[in-house]
């Protein structure tokens, strides 16, 4: 990690989406959590407490927020991918990561989840 590197991480986001391919997903919401991490060069944010110079994390959050909240998915590959595609989007990001928890998916554990990851090409 180069040293002007910052790390937003938004930290178990709770939210609630149609998600699954069974009958009783399509039909009823259920509880996701949403882990993401930027990384993104802050060498001007560090030096000017200017809010244009630096990510906008509440921007992010609710792009993400309106994705989930407002759509279908049949398979946690596609909305992962969905809200990294939103993490990653601007430029200065170098590297992202999305990690998304379904609780309760399975009956013996406490959740499943996927995570997906994207690194800026050189």
């Amino acid at each position: 990690m180069k040293p002007d590197t910052a790390i937003i991480r938004i930290k178990n986001l709770r939210l609630r989406t149609y998600i699954g391919i069974k009958e009783e997903e399509i039909n009823n919401q259920q509880d996701v959590i949403v882990n993401v991490i930027i990384h993104y060069c802050a060498d001007k944010a560090r030096n000017s407490d200017n809010v244009a110079d630096a990510l906008n994390y509440r921007t992010i959050t609710k792009k993400i927020i309106a994705l989930i909240e407002n759509n279908r998915f049949a398979l946690l590959e596609n909305l992962t991918n969905q809200t990294l595609s939103i993490a990653s989007e601007h430029d200065w990001v170098e590297f992202a990561s999305v990690e998304i928890d379904k609780p309760h998916a399975l009956r013996f554990a406490d959740s499943v989840s996927m995570e997906l990851c994207y690194q800026k090409p050189h």
